[in-house]
């Protein structure tokens, strides 16, 4: 699934009249989130969601009317089934936002979001104007949000297994990169568009750097040796999260070898998931990848959870990653 962002470029070279609709506050339970968004177009079609539903129905209704007029619009809805729409809502939340007709004035701005490569803060001023957030400019504002890159999601191995995973996690918004010394399986013909790969002999493929924001590992080679190889290096590294396929007698024999030789401290070894993933009795390789992924995005929502709290001086690899997004509202 792509970012939101990525889909602004395509709308804006349609040159045709959209609204930005976003959801820029959340009391109780809803159907969304705080940051949600959606263009609204004037055929009727949306791209993104506000919740899906009557929700959304009303907001189109509304984006129609925006467009109209030309002119930005608040709204606030009670999701309650006394709201007295025909289908109901019962999650008993109310949502606030705001509908923005002439979003396309700021393409410059969601070029560089789509573009993404690194940290940008934009909001909405109390005037509606769409802007980039200047540090030395006091702004009062109507939503603000923070954007980071994707997470990244290194996965030693192009197996069947880390086909599955690549496939799941590129459509979750985690950035892919393959390494393996097998040029013929960690090709395009086997894994999703936008994959990177790194592809030469294990000692070298290595020596690589995380970059530096969020990154996941998956050891998931063709043998218990290369993933004992390639553990021996990552293991050190400051993954967000590190994960191992294999067993639990897997794990205690590669983790075991490990301490005994002392290869690696003891909150390294902790910090190694074998088996990885969630337990939902998979089998089959597909359930496996979904097992995997399960457990790549309950360890990013936590890592999202902690950065809220955290605040903005946080480390890299704690920093918030969840759709790559941290929205604030004044």
């Amino acid at each position: 699934m792509p970012r939101f962002y990525s889909f602004l470029p395509a709308a804006l070279a349609e040159g045709r009249p959209f609204a930005l609709g976003i959801i820029s506050g959340v009391n109780g339970s809803s159907p969304q989130k705080l940051g949600a968004k959606a263009l609204f177009f004037e055929d009727g079609r949306i791209v993104g969601t506000l919740g899906g539903g009557c929700l959304e129905a009303e907001v189109q209704d509304r984006a129609r009317r925006a467009l109209r007029t030309g002119e930005a619009a608040t709204f606030e809805l009670v999701l309650d089934h006394d709201f007295g729409w025909d289908d109901g809502l019962i999650c008993g939340g109310k949502v606030r936002g705001l509908i923005l007709p002439r979003a396309a004035e700021a393409a410059a701005l969601w070029h560089a979001l789509a573009e993404g490569g690194g940290k940008l803060t934009w909001g909405v001023r109390k005037d509606f104007a769409i802007v980039r957030d200047d540090a030395c400019a006091a702004h009062e504002w109507r939503y603000r949000e923070v954007v980071e890159p994707p997470c990244a999601l290194w996965i030693a191995g192009s197996g069947h297994v880390a086909q599955s995973v690549a496939k799941l996690a590129s459509q979750l918004d985690f950035e892919v990169t393959v390494f393996d010394d097998r040029a013929t399986f960690a090709t395009t013909q086997f894994f999703p568009e936008g994959t990177r790969f790194r592809i030469g002999y294990w000692d070298d493929l290595l020596q690589a750097a995380l970059p530096g924001r969020p990154t996941f590992g998956l050891v998931v080679t063709r043998g218990h040796n290369r993933d004992a190889l390639v553990l021996r290096r990552w293991i050190h590294e400051p993954f967000a999260f590190l994960g191992m396929i294999g067993s639990r007698r897997k794990a205690r024999l590669i983790l075991g070898q490990f301490r005994d030789e002392q290869l690696a401290t003891e909150d390294e070894i902790a910090r190694v998931q074998c088996p990885v993933g969630v337990d939902i009795g998979a089998v089959s390789v597909p359930e496996i990848g979904v097992s995997v992924v399960a457990e790549f995005i309950r360890r990013r929502a936590a890592l999202a959870a902690r950065a809220a709290q955290a605040g903005p001086d946080a480390d890299a690899n704690a920093s918030a990653c969840e759709a790559g997004e941290a929205a604030t509202v004044s």
